[in-house]
């Protein structure tokens, strides 16, 4: 099952966000990453963070024109914490953070950057 997240988003950088789990007969696994799956469909490559609790941490590269599937390390994710992301643009000065999610173990977040 999926649930979409419509959170209020910085210029026009994040289309949409939701998140989805496993089936729900099977409890996650609280020490399970989860993922993030980036639909850049913009020109410009991003590196994507995760901000949660202060921490700052690089997922990984999505470059434009495509989609990326990131994990999003376990730790970031236990007890369903709540997290940002940050498209942070290879050459450019702006960095749009969306808004905050709850993420747990396991799920799988779609992010989608729209093109400009």
């Amino acid at each position: 099952m999926r649930a979409l997240v419509r959170p209020v988003l910085l210029p026009l950088l994040f289309g949409a966000c939701s998140h989805g789990g496993g089936s729900p007969q099977s409890a996650p696994d609280p020490n399970a990453a989860a993922t993030v799956e980036v639909q850049n469909q913009g020109f410009a490559d991003m590196t994507i963070y995760a901000l949660s609790q202060g921490a700052r941490v690089r997922l990984g590269f999505a470059g434009g024109h495509s989609t990326s599937r990131l994990p999003i390390p376990a730790y970031l994710v236990q007890g369903g914490r709540q997290v940002r992301f940050l498209a942070d643009p290879i050459g450019s000065s702006r960095a749009p953070v969306s808004e905050e999610i709850s993420v747990e173990p396991g799920e799988t977040v779609e992010l989608t950057i729209p093109p400009q």
